[in-house]
């Protein structure tokens, strides 16, 4: 007899897991159904390990730099297999810890693939054979994977993508990265700082095209200080692996072609959504492009079925899917008869976005081109990390802050930042985005001394001709 739930989860990464947790705590029997690992490809081959394999980058960066801090480090070396170990280590310890918390939360765990085959049924072939399970509401989070170049596929020895990028099977030596996104600049800055020569190409006409323009430039200035090689507008025309390396054809800017060698290649162009064979044409689920049309609190087109993360809409986010996750569970609990819940709609204009490459990027809002795009009058301010004293205590000088307002009401449109740990600090204009806070609320506000932080006070002061710093 199949099992019957009130919810289940198709995926475990940081949408579904979190999805069940929340299900759980508002008192609905809840199943995860996981076919790999234990909190999905951002726990276990993505957001975490990357950001263990760059923190081992600059701490080797800063060894490197020992003196420019008064200090002696001398023979310093890397040791690939040591930094992917203790990366794969830090990816083991979470995976662990989203069992316990399964356990804790009395979901219950089926490893295996998940099909829909039905209104709220899913078959699932995995440990158990193969069991049918029933459930009132169905959240589809399975995800995404990494696009290959259609005519050269990724073949986890000379071209990879970043799976093996986490894990590779040795150091390039000189590396070709094809896009310039999150993922693809993550891992140039990785190994650049672990002594490949890194070459970047990006059809579009800047790095990191997302961003604001001038966080581009200062970025693309950054990276060939570096010793990086960045061609914008450019395209890769042929790639062939080799017993040795790789071949390349590459279309500069100017139109010219010319060929390259390199040791080894990382494509990241982007991503395909898990949408097939899991059911969702049978269903008649609506889908632009595989990824499947949700409305603002996450429900699909088909009664009684939900979908969050990378299957959905951009942006393709750790933290966007973990949000849609509670708000679905909430909306599930809700539609179940809980009066006590009252799920929001999601909002994508307050989703930060970081990049974890040397020097850091975060965002929050529309760029200055956007907001002038869809007819404000701006208001911009921007401050140089030069100008904070903790900035230039840390050795960190490079980079600013700029924050973007409507000139008519004095609302905060956006805020960008590249330098030392901005990451951390793009927070701050996340939360100010979702009280809908004005350019009089941050002036008027504290910010302690000495710290980075700082400067996003005098980001905003400098919008309006009032910057005390410099």
């Amino acid at each position: 007899m199949a099992e019957t739930y009130d919810l289940i989860v198709l995926g475990s990464g940081p949408g579904g897991y979190v999805a069940a947790i929340r299900a759980s705590q508002l008192g609905l029997k809840t199943a995860i159904v996981e076919r790999e690992n234990l909190g999905g490809i951002c726990l276990n081959w993505g957001c975490i390990p990357t950001k263990a394999l760059l923190r081992s980058a600059e701490i080797f960066h800063y060894m490197s730099h020992a003196k420019d801090y008064g200090l002696a480090a001398e023979k310093i070396s890397a040791d690939i297999d040591a930094v992917v170990k203790r990366s794969r280590g830090v990816a083991k310890q979470l995976n662990q810890g989203v069992t316990h918390l399964m356990k804790k939360n009395k979901i219950a765990v089926h490893m295996g693939e998940g099909k829909l085959v039905g209104k709220g049924k899913l078959e699932v072939k995995g440990e158990k054979g193969t069991e049918t399970l029933s459930a009132k509401h169905i959240i589809v989070a399975t995800g995404a994977r990494a696009r290959d170049l259609p005519f050269a596929p990724a073949d986890g020895k000379r071209i990879w993508t970043y799976r093996t990028a986490m894990t590779p099977p040795e150091m390039p030596k000189k590396l070709l990265v094809i896009g310039s996104g999150a993922i693809g600049i993550e891992f140039a800055s990785f190994y650049n700082d672990m002594g490949a020569e890194v070459t970047v190409v990006e059809m579009m006409d800047r790095i990191v095209p997302v961003e604001d323009a001038d966080v581009s430039a200062f970025l693309e200035k950054a990276l060939k200080k570096q010793g990086m090689t960045i061609m914008t507008g450019a395209g890769v025309e042929e790639l062939k692996a080799t017993a040795s390396g790789v071949s390349a054809k590459i279309k500069g800017k100017d139109g010219k072609v010319a060929a390259s060698e390199f040791t080894h290649c990382i494509v990241a162009i982007g991503i395909m959504p898990n949408s097939e064979n899991i059911g969702l044409e049978a269903l008649g689920v609506e889908q632009v492009k595989g990824h499947i049309k949700t409305d603002g609190l996450c429900r699909t087109n088909v009664e009684g079925l939900w979908a969050i993360g990378d299957i959905t809409a951009p942006p393709w986010l750790a933290h966007k899917a973990s949000h849609e996750g509670v708000i679905a569970a909430e909306a599930i609990a809700q539609a179940l008869g809980n009066k006590d819940v009252h799920p929001h709609e999601m909002d994508t204009r307050n989703i930060p976005g970081c990049t974890y490459c040397h020097p850091q990027i975060a965002s929050v809002g529309l760029t200055e081109a956007k907001a002038k795009e869809a007819g404000y009058k701006v208001k911009a301010g921007t401050f140089p990390f030069i100008g904070n004293g903790k900035a230039i205590a840390l050795g960190e000088a490079e980079g600013f802050i700029k924050t973007v307002f409507d000139e008519a009401t004095g609302e905060l449109l956006g805020a960008h930042m590249i330098g030392a740990e901005v990451t951390e600090l793009i927070q701050g204009y996340a939360v100010g985005k979702t009280l809908e806070t004005t350019e009089v609320e941050l002036m008027n506000t504290v910010f302690p001394h000495p710290t980075l932080s700082e400067m996003m006070h005098e980001s905003v002061l400098a919008a309006y001709g009032r910057a005390l710093h410099i």
